[in-house]
This record gives C-alpha cells, structure tokens and sequence, in this order.
C-alpha cells in the first residue's frame, strides 16, 4: 500500500496488521482525479488524499485518460490484512462537465443499486453511501476550488465485476442488486485477525484481574464505539474496567470464565446482539446473519399475525424490523422474548456461579441529548448497574 506506513499498521497482540482503504477512499481518490484532469488537460499518476482519521494517503492513479469533455481513472482497493472479497478490484470514476452548478454523484456498472427501504440510500439510488458521497463531494469542490471553476460535474462511479462479486456479499440478501456498495465512513479498513483480536481480549481481561486488588472480578463488555458512549453516557458507569470485545463475544465470554472472573455486563445496539438469540456468538456477518429470523421468531411467539411477520420479513435492517413491531403494537412483548434468549445463550456459555447480565439498545434517539434508549435488557441488569456504578 502507498501511503505513510507508520500510520497505516496496528499493532495486534504482537503481529504487525496492515490496515487497508475502503472502496468509498478509491472512490473519492478517483473521483479527484479524474476531475484534476479534467479541468488541468493533463495526466495524473498519484492522487493525495487525506481520509476521515487524518491519515494521508498517496494512491496511484490506473488507467487514466481524459479528453476536452470527460476524464476517467481508477484506484485499486487494498484491504490490508483484513479478509475482504473485494481486496484487488479496482473503482474507477468518470467525470465530465454539467451546465448546473453543483457535483452530482451517479453508480455504473458494478454499483449496486437500492431496492428496499432501510439503507443508507433511498430506493432507486446507487449504494453509494453518505460517507463516501462526502468525500468524493470533498475531492471534487476542492479540484474546482483550485481551478476557480464554477459549473458542475457529473461524476459516475462504477466497479468493473462488481455485479459477479456481490454475489459473495450480503448485498442481495438486504436489497441491493446489480453490484456491490461504495462504504467507508473512516476511509480506513481496520484489519480483523480473529486470532490476534482475540487473544488482545485476553490479554485485556488479565490486565484488569492483576490490577484488581479487591477481587471484585468484574467487567463490562462492549460491542463497539456506540455501546461505549451508551455506557458513558447513558448508563453512567466508568469505561474501567471495560473491554471492547467487538464481533467476539463467544471468545469474551470463554476468556472471562477461564480468568474466573464473578461479574459480567454485555453492552451492545440490538443489530448485533440480536443474533444471540439464535446462539450466534460471533457476530460478523462472515460467520451468518439471523437478524431478521430471529425477530421473526420471537414476534411469533409474541402471537404476531402473519402480515406483521411478512413485514418483519421483508425488512432489510434491525430498526426497520423495530419500527413494524412498534406500528403493530408487539414490540414489548417481542423484546422480552428476545431476553429471555439472549439470557439463555449467556447462561449456556457461562458458568452457574458467574453472574451476568446484558443490556440492549437501539440507536433511534427518543431525545436529542439521548445516546439510544434500551429495548431489553436482563432482569437483573439494572441491579448489575448499580454494582458497576457504585463498586
């Protein structure tokens, strides 16, 4: 990867990881090259982009060309150490001059496009996200900044063998046909060695068990930046001790037992913890996705009617299924359904003398100072919270 190589490894457990680019960096490193020539009538072999975590990148331009009217070239994804189905494959943009002012964003060939309400886009539009949208918006106005031009371009996004490789993605499964999606909200792939990043957690929970000189043996276990600013914010409680287990919650959860620890609080948005209540432990979408499933089970327990339970099943995300269940009135009764699973899957991953609880939230904010609001949560958890509050 070009770029500056001190910034662009972690440092995992030991081993080295090279974080990689989105496809929404490609894009927009693309798109910005593509105008530069454009607009300068000559060629470009690097582009110098800066990603959302400041991190500064030099890309090399392919396949570049331009003519008086329209200018294309691409950027080749690199994923770094993270497996990735569309490591390799390159994103290319074509930018061309519009008599409105403005840059306007369209999906070629190998970009998906948007068929089911729920996404980051609208119906119809290209599965070009809003981060990536923004970036390649940035590129560009900056390229017509330095130029001093005023009119607009049309910039057009496409992925050659994009359609044959979201065949590997869960982009038909959520409705997004023809190809895959533009993503990226940081501009960087973090690796995810599963090995390395399980034994980080480990090596996490004995720092806390050797610093605990009271013995309490207790840990809050947080699934992402979200669940931490909903601990923080929300809950109230301390970020220490608190381990950021990610997808691996099985592997918390195995580590915690074996360090003997006494107290365990799960944290996380339901998109993720909702897969426990089919016994996923893991929580990527690599290792199966049963969001959707297992809201459907539980509404039916809760005496849903088969038109809510085909509603359920025709949304694509976790808020949108919540959203039919609230209009249907069952939300309550499905949540608590949905506990008592996931409460079951931790006992069955946990000793009986270890004493865990989980709280579950939804992102949808009820007021605007809100962190989320939660959905379901043990019944105990609010007691596990006042042991975390208080110590």
């Amino acid at each position: 990867m070009n770029g500056e190589a001190q910034t662009l490894h972690r440092l995992v457990n030991g081993r080295l990881l090279r974080r990689g680019y989105t496809t929404g960096t490609c894009a927009a490193a693309a798109a910005g090259a593509a105008a530069w020539m454009l607009l300068h009538q000559s060629p470009c072999g690097t582009w110098q982009f800066t990603t959302q975590k400041g991190i500064a990148l030099t890309l090399a331009i392919v396949d570049a060309s331009f003519s008086a009217h329209t200018a294309s070239c691409g950027v080749r994804k690199d994923a770094g150490d993270d497996p990735d189905v569309t490591n390799g494959m390159v994103v290319y943009a074509t930018v061309c001059k519009t008599g409105k002012a403005g840059i306007f964003i369209e999906g070629g060939q190998g970009v998906g496009r948007v068929t089911k309400p729920g996404l980051d886009q609208p119906v119809g539009e290209a599965a070009i996200n809003a981060g990536p949208r923004k970036m390649i918006q940035r590129e560009c106005q900056s390229v017509c900044a330095d130029w001093a031009y005023h009119g607009g371009l049309l910039v057009t996004i496409s992925i050659p063998g994009g359609a044959d490789l979201a065949a590997r993605t869960f982009n038909p499964r959520v409705g997004i046909i023809g190809g895959i999606s533009v993503l990226g909200t940081s501009g960087i792939v973090e690796p995810m060695s599963e090995k390395a990043y399980a034994d980080t957690i480990r090596v996490e929970l004995n720092q806390i068990r050797s610093a605990d000189t009271q013995h309490k043996r207790e840990v809050i276990f947080t699934i992402g930046n979200m669940g931490e600013t909903f601990v923080r914010d929300t809950l109230g409680l301390s970020l220490y001790p608190r381990v950021k287990c990610s997808n691996f919650i099985g592997e918390a959860l195995a580590s915690a037992a074996e360090l003997s620890f006494k107290r365990i609080l799960l944290v996380g948005h339901i998109g993720k913890l909702v897969k426990l209540g089919m016994g996923i432990v893991n929580t990527h979408s690599s290792h199966g996705d049963a969001r959707i499933e297992t809201l459907i089970c539980c509404a039916l327990e809760a005496d849903a009617s088969l038109a809510l339970l085909h509603a359920i099943q025709d949304c694509v995300t976790t808020d949108a299924a919540l959203d039919v269940l609230r209009r249907g009135s069952l939300l309550p009764q499905t949540m608590h359904i949905l506990g008592k699973r996931i409460d079951a899957t931790l006992r069955r991953r946990l000793p009986p003398e270890m004493e865990s609880a989980f709280i579950c939230f939804d992102k949808k904010l009820s007021l605007p100072d809100r962190q989320g609001e939660i959905i379901c949560q043990s019944p105990h958890a609010d007691t596990l919270v006042e042991v975390f509050k208080h110590g």
